[in-house]
């Protein structure tokens, strides 16, 4: 019975570290897929009926449960989300934070942030009319020409969906990635995802296309004091080639396009994304 039990341990020990080894790809690596730990409330928050039945449909597209697995997120963190737009996220991570966590919405006021009035208003509105949901949640405006997102070393987590292209268009890039930076605590993690372009994209091309280089998006990073942890292709999608003729707002959920491509253009799908983990480094 005692060998029984130390094989059995053994076994386990194996298969855990199999397990371990699977979820990431390292920043020399190739990239993998992420297998996402379990975590109920996570699970719970995202099949939430009281979430828009539009924004469910798009799961397939954005894979929220593997997304936040691999930004590594924690019900006890706070969570800075950077520009959250109507709130598809938030809808998963307020209710998610609410009783052992933080969700800060982080929103740039307009008008640096194009449209950002509107969407601002949009959001709190939407804030408001579900307080049992969003009553916690910590809305923040920042100038988005200079972002401050908070105390220094005050946030465990930074998240920023599609929004790097908006600020490589803007020439803002690095004060933004400084500002995360700052706002995060040693060790803290900076996830970022966004539209991908072939790797030896011009910028020009990519400041009108909408997509980003995963080599210019590190490069930011780096330069403000991150480190590239690992890399998920749990966003990838094979069928966007990332050349259209309206960029990325070609595609679905834009699709600036003409009608008669609606199918084809509805074939491919959402982007194909790169979706990276960075780390403040423990000094």
């Amino acid at each position: 019975m005692r060998r029984l039990h130390a094989t059995l341990l053994a076994s386990g020990l194996v298969l855990a570290l199999a397990a371990c080894a699977s979820t990431t790809a390292s920043s020399t690596g190739t990239a993998t897929p992420a297998a996402a730990h379990a975590d109920p409330a996570l699970d719970a928050a995202i099949a939430d009926p009281a979430r828009d039945p539009n924004n469910v449909a798009r799961d397939m597209h954005r894979h929220p449960r593997e997304t936040l697995g691999f930004f590594q997120v924690k019900r006890d963190a706070t969570i800075i989300e950077i520009s959250p737009s109507g709130g598809w996220y938030s809808e998963i991570l307020a209710p998610y934070l609410r009783d052992a966590g933080r969700y800060v919405a982080a929103t740039a006021s307009a008008p640096a942030d194009s449209g950002g009035g509107k969407r601002n208003a949009a959001l709190q509105a939407k804030f408001a009319a579900t307080p049992a949901r969003y009553d916690r949640v910590q809305w923040l405006e920042y100038d988005g020409r200079a972002p401050v997102l908070g105390a220094p070393g005050s946030a465990d987590v930074v998240l920023t969906f599609r929004n790097v292209h908006n600020w490589v268009a803007a020439g803002s890039t690095d004060a933004y990635f400084k500002a995360f930076f700052e706002v995060l605590k040693p060790g803290g993690v900076l996830g970022v995802v966004d539209h991908r372009a072939k790797p030896g994209t011009a910028l020009a091309a990519m400041k009108t296309s909408g997509y980003l280089t995963e080599a210019l998006v590190i490069e930011h990073a780096t330069r403000a004091g991150f480190v590239l942890e690992a890399r998920s292709e749990v966003n990838a999608n094979p069928r966007d080639d990332a050349d259209h003729p309206n960029g990325v707002w070609t595609l679905p959920p834009t699709n600036r396009h003409d009608a008669k491509d609606a199918a084809t253009y509805q074939a491919i799908g959402e982007s194909d994304r790169m979706t990276l983990r960075f780390r403040k480094p423990v000094r």
